[in-house]
């Protein structure tokens, strides 16, 4: 009892060293989950994350960076933790996800409403060209791997709509909420629609540089966010 006892004060000693200096994180503008508004980080993850840290007394920068960025910038050390990530096995070699999902994302098929692709299953996609993110991971294996259609990068989402716009590809994959927030921003709404079946359905985590002393955090992380999502759902809506 004393050793485990003993341990537990040397692990939050650690903790607390190493967050003497702010929890460095890294993400891509995700409106609306996170996303920057005049000069303001804002975001219903991002804002959930924050208030979690500030209860733990953990300060924290965020930058954000476009999405293959930012995982260099975790991989290379300058960054110790990214917000919005999805969770897959190879990447826990590295990282330590905190086990609380921030939120859950569904991944749809944008389309011009000039060109209306019908979309059933993969099998329907055949020798079309679908427009995606560079870097992201999608869980959906059939549609990373198949070789009846093409996956082709654009440096933005914008510009993916840009492309679709032009005919330059057939589709999109973009996040459903994240695809909406950004045609309206863009002013293209009433020229897109998305299928409403689906690719893939995701949860959203912030995961931590994979070392003794984040994966202590992590935990900790964990459940304050279990905590405050117990008080949110306690609250009556107004």
């Amino acid at each position: 009892m004393v050793k485990r006892t003993c341990w537990a004060l040397l692990l939050c000693a650690a903790s607390l060293v190493a967050h003497a200096d702010p929890l460095r994180i890294v993400s891509e503008p995700w409106a609306p989950y996170v996303y920057e508004e005049s000069g303001v980080v804002r975001g219903q993850d991002y804002e959930l994350t924050a208030q979690a840290l500030e209860r733990l007394g953990i300060a924290h920068e965020l930058r954000l960076l476009p999405w293959k960025r930012s995982l260099v910038e975790f991989d290379e050390g300058r960054a110790d933790a990214i917000l919005d990530i999805f969770r897959n096995q190879a990447r826990e070699q590295d990282m330590v996800f905190v086990d609380e999902p921030l939120s859950s994302s569904e991944f749809v098929l944008f389309y011009a409403r000039q060109r209306p692709f019908p979309y059933r299953d993969l099998n329907s996609l055949k020798d079309r060209r679908i427009g995606v993110s560079p870097g992201y991971w999608y869980s959906n294996e059939a549609f990373r791997q198949s070789k009846d259609f093409i996956r082709e990068n654009a440096p933005s989402h914008a510009a993916n709509f840009g492309k679709l716009l032009l005919g330059r590809v057939d589709m999109v994959l973009i996040e459903r909420r994240v695809g909406l927030y950004l045609a309206r921003q863009l002013g293209i709404l009433d020229q897109i629609d998305y299928h409403r079946q689906p690719i893939s359905h995701d949860d959203l985590y912030l995961a931590l540089r994979r070392t003794p002393e984040f994966e202590h955090l992590a935990v900790r992380i964990g459940a304050e966010l279990r905590t405050l999502k117990a008080e949110r759902a306690a609250t009556p809506a107004r």
